[in-house]
């Protein structure tokens, strides 16, 4: 298909956040980061294991990382990271890559970020959410691989 788009994490210190699914907590921080994850095409394991990485050592803390203070991770995936609307008021999401590769990819990152000892809240997959969040600095970085 062309894509050489890669794996993205919108990442944005919080002092909370959280995401609500119909009248139901699907995840709750404080003081940690909030962080948007997009899927394309051609991502893999190995990249989301890579990008789990990245955010847990990303020094966005007053110059530490979530890993050096144990900071929470609220995840949350977010297609629209590959909204294109260079051609009109209509984005395009054909960059996103479909929900039945985007899903495990997401799963991976999870897991990957758990393995090296982070504490992950989510968001539901394909849910309607509403992610509610109080911006710290505000600081916010987009990390790709």
């Amino acid at each position: 298909m062309g894509y050489r788009r890669r794996m993205r994490a919108l990442v944005q210190t919080v002092s909370r956040a959280t995401v609500t699914v119909g009248d139901e907590i699907t995840g709750e921080i404080e003081d940690g980061l909030l962080v948007l994850v997009g899927v394309t095409h051609d991502d893999t394991p190995a990249k989301a294991a890579e990008l789990a990485r990245k955010t847990w050592e990303l020094r966005i803390l007053d110059d530490r990382s979530a890993a050096d203070l144990a900071a929470p991770l609220l995840v949350v995936s977010q297609f629209t990271l590959y909204g294109d609307a260079r051609k009109g008021r209509r984005p395009s999401w054909g960059a996103a890559a479909p929900a039945e590769v985007a899903e495990p990819l997401i799963e991976e990152y999870v897991t990957a970020l758990r393995a090296r000892g982070a504490a992950v809240e989510t968001g539901r997959f394909r849910a309607h959410m509403l992610v509610e969040s109080v911006n710290v600095g505000p600081r916010t970085v987009l990390l790709e691989l």
